[in-house]
């Protein structure tokens, strides 16, 4: 099977979308004509170039360029750089007689878009009689799209208002969109815009069935619906006499007698010496020796060459270099120019304001709901990108007959564009949802952490949430509770002294006796010399050799002792009738 009907396929039939209640027009492109429900301009716009001011710019009927539904086409925008026009007439003339209005359509930026804008025109039922001449003059009732320049984005609404006096129409702006709208102009995907009017006069804006605007005409438009009812008096004038002066110079101050203005700010502090090793022969700049004049250099065209300046480099390890001058310093005499203080002006009246009068031009219009009967939509563009592509458009006065219409073709094509572009799974569409709303990475970022916590906390409900010094391998390192305790430490000795022969326990034991005596004569020492009251310098030093005399004879009496217990315990290891028994030294 070739590639091409293998990929067609895999996409999903389209199935024309119907409505399911009453509209004023419907158009879903099921056929490659344009005539004769469209009509592309041929008219010209006034005060351009002859060469571009010609609506000369292509429209077609046909599938988009990643088609996602085998057989579904729109209205694409074929060419770039150039004026386009193209209008049809409703199946019914719509008017604002106490049902919302509800226009929506799809458009698919299929190249992106650099400048140009993608909005309909509803064209106004009174002058919309030959639409072969539409164009930017011919007057429309709302204008409602995406438009983009540069960095601007918008998302257009845009209505005529009738002065009720006068009648002359003036363009009221809805105010900009709260959400981030610029993902819609650079994914390549097909966007559902939606706009409703009510008849309480408040409006809703909707892109991809989520509001993205909302208001009131009467309250969120500019220029206001309503002009004020009082205006300034542009005949009003501020009386010569009007003193706005809050503060006036005291008239009665004087200067005092010993007040100095000739002294000057700043003088030359008389204290200052010039740093040592400052270089005063030798100046910052110096012709660089290694710059050589060009071949072509021509005096009587270039004037005399001279080398380039470079830094001295004795200069780097000096605090300076050339002409010394010493530095100023503030002149504690200076007092600058005398000026008299100031006081409350008793002339003083406030600010002066015009005064305002009753706007002659006044009007109340409660109901600016109520415009201009529309008898035709039309796309009246000029766009530096091309292949823009429109479908879907629907007209009517209830907003769940353009919802049905949406779920039965731009929700389809929607799942169709997820699938078919490899880019729609369930972690993609996630992403491009915290991309469009940025508060989304949190609730991602709690989601995911949350099962963490309480995990740790059911695993170690004693330690609570997991550490990461818990997680570390385990080593055969010793650490600090690898430390022996006392009891143990005793217990180890006992072991040890079981394996040793008797003669080398006779020998510990005599090590320790003899230690036991030595620490005894240190404790009898430092007793004695606690309890003997200082007697002068000589007592003080003959004390420790009387200590030193007593300690060996107590290091003796004690080694002694132990050599008699040595030889006991080995008389009775030698017995017949008596086992060897090993004695154990008791720590002190």
């Amino acid at each position: 099977m070739p590639e091409e009907q293998q990929e067609k396929s895999f996409k999903p039939e389209y199935k024309p979308p119907k409505p399911s209640g009453d509209v004023h027009f419907a158009e879903s492109f099921d056929s490659a004509d344009l005539e004769p429900r469209w009509i592309v301009s041929e008219a010209k716009k006034d005060d351009t170039d002859e060469a571009i001011a010609k609506y000369d710019g292509k429209w077609k009927i046909e599938e988009a360029q990643s088609n996602s539904l085998q057989g579904d086409m729109g209205l694409v925008l074929k060419s770039r750089a150039k004026h386009h026009a193209i209008s049809a007439r409703l199946d019914s003339t719509y008017r604002f007689s106490g049902k919302p209005l509800v226009v929506q359509y799809e458009v698919k930026f299929q190249n992106g878009i650099e400048c140009g804008g993608a909005y309909v025109k509803l064209l106004t039922a009174e002058t919309a009689t030959d639409l072969e001449t539409f164009g930017d003059k011919m007057p429309y009732t709302i204008m409602f799209g995406p438009d983009k320049c540069g960095m601007d984005h918008k998302l257009h609404f845009i209505f005529r208002h009738k002065h009720p006096l006068k009648g002359t129409f003036e363009e009221k702006h809805a105010k900009k969109p709260s959400g981030k709208i610029e993902t819609y102009f650079t994914d390549k995907k097909s966007h559902l815009y939606t706009l409703v009017v009510f008849p309480d006069n408040t409006f809703e804006i909707f892109v991809d069935q989520e509001m993205v605007n909302s208001g009131s005409l009467l309250e969120d438009v500019s220029p206001a619906v309503n002009p004020p009812a009082e205006i300034v008096d542009p005949d009003d004038k501020k009386p010569s006499n009007w003193d706005e002066r809050e503060k006036i110079p005291d008239p009665d101050a004087e200067k005092p007698e010993d007040w100095d203005e000739s002294e000057p700010e700043m003088i030359i502090d008389t204290d200052a010496t010039m740093p040592e090793g400052w270089l005063e022969e030798e100046s910052e700049l110096m012709d660089d020796p290694d710059a050589e004049r060009p071949s072509d250099w021509d005096d009587e065209m270039d004037g005399e060459w001279e080398p380039p300046k470079i830094n001295n480099p004795k200069c780097e390890s000096a605090p300076g270099c050339g002409e010394w001058t010493p530095p100023k310093i503030k002149n504690p005499k200076y007092k600058g120019k005398w000026k008299a203080p100031k006081i409350d002006n008793p002339e003083y009246k406030g600010k002066w304001k015009a005064r305002t009068i009753p706007n002659p031009d006044f009007f109340e219009d409660k109901t600016p709901y109520k415009m201009t009967d529309i008898s035709a939509i039309g796309l009246e563009l000029w766009t530096m990108t091309e292949d823009i592509y429109f479908d879907n458009f629907i007209i009517t006065d209830d907003k769940a007959v353009a919802d049905q219409w949406a779920e039965d073709s731009w929700a389809i094509k929607r799942v169709a564009e997820q699938s078919s572009s490899g880019s729609g799974g369930l972690f993609q569409r996630l992403f491009d949802a915290a991309d469009e709303r940025k508060w989304l990475w949190g609730v991602y970022a709690f989601v995911l952490l949350l099962p963490i916590v309480v995990l740790s906390i059911i695993c170690c409900p004693n330690r609570g949430p997991i550490k990461i010094e818990d997680l570390k391998k385990k080593t055969d390192e010793p650490s600090p509770d690898d430390e022996p305790t006392e009891e143990e430490k005793t217990e180890e000795n006992i072991e040890e002294n079981d394996k040793k022969p008797t003669e080398e326990i006779i020998e510990d034991a005599d090590m320790s006796a003899a230690g036991d005596a030595s620490t005894t004569a240190r404790k009898r020492k430092t007793k004695s010399a606690l309890e003997q009251p200082e007697k002068g310098e000589e007592k003080e030093a003959e004390q420790p050799e009387k200590g030193k005399e007593k300690e060996a004879g107590n290091e003796a009496n004690d080694e002694g002792d132990a050599e008699n217990e040595a030889e006991q315990e080995s008389t009775s290891s030698n017995s017949p009738r008596k086992s060897p028994r090993k004695k154990t030294v008791r720590k002190e």
